[in-house]
C-alpha cells in the first residue's frame, strides 16, 4: 500500500484536494444559500449568541478559504492543514453531541449532510478528517521539483 501511494503520490494528491474542494464549495454554498435558516439552526445550538454570531461569519468563510487554497500548489499544504483543522473541530463536535455532552442536538449542517444521523455523520467527517490528513501526508514531500511546477499552471486542475 505505501508503495502504491509513493508511486500515484501526485495524482493521489490531486484527487484528494479535487474531492475536499467539492465538499468545501458545497458546504459553504449550501450554508450561505439560506442565511436565515442557517442562522436559525446555529441560534439553536447550546453555545451562545455571541458564538453563534462568530460561527454564522467563520464557518462559511473558513470551508471557501480552505476550498480557495486547495486549489493552487502553493497555498495546498494551508489548504489541507485548514481543511484537517476545520474537519477535526466538525468531528470532535459530533462525537461531544453523541456521549451526551449537549442537552439537545441541533445541525447546523446544509443540504444532504442534515439528512444524516449523527452516527452517519460522524463515520462522514472521520472519512474526511483522515483523507485530509492523507493530504498532508502526500503533500509533505512533493513528488516533483521546483523547476518543473515553473514549468506548469500553478492551478491544481
Amino acid at each position: 500500500m505505501k508503495s502504491f501511494l509513493l508511486d500515484h503520490k501526485e495524482q493521489i494528491l490531486i484527487y484528494t484536494c479535487t474531492i475536499l474542494v467539492f465538499l468545501w464549495i458545497y458546504t459553504a454554498l449550501s450554508k450561505l444559500s439560506d442565511l436565515t435558516e442557517f442562522k436559525k439552526q446555529l441560534d439553536n445550538q447550546t453555545f451562545g449568541n455571541s458564538t453563534a454570531t462568530f460561527l454564522f461569519w467563520f464557518i462559511p468563510i473558513s470551508e471557501l478559504t480552505a476550498a480557495a487554497l486547495l486549489l493552487f500548489r502553493k497555498t495546498r499544504y494551508a489548504g489541507l492543514m485548514l481543511s484537517t483543522l476545520l474537519m477535526f473541530l466538525f468531528t470532535g463536535y459530533i462525537a461531544l453531541v453523541l456521549l451526551g455532552f449537549y442537552e439537545r442536538t441541533p445541525c447546523s449542517c446544509g443540504g444532504v449532510l442534515k439528512e444524516m444521523s449523527w452516527q452517519m455523520h460522524l463515520w462522514f467527517n472521520i472519512f474526511f478528517l483522515l483523507l485530509s490528513g492523507l493530504g498532508i501526508f502526500l503533500a509533505r514531500f512533493p513528488a516533483h521539483s521546483k523547476k518543473r511546477i515553473r514549468n506548469k499552471s500553478t492551478m491544481l486542475f
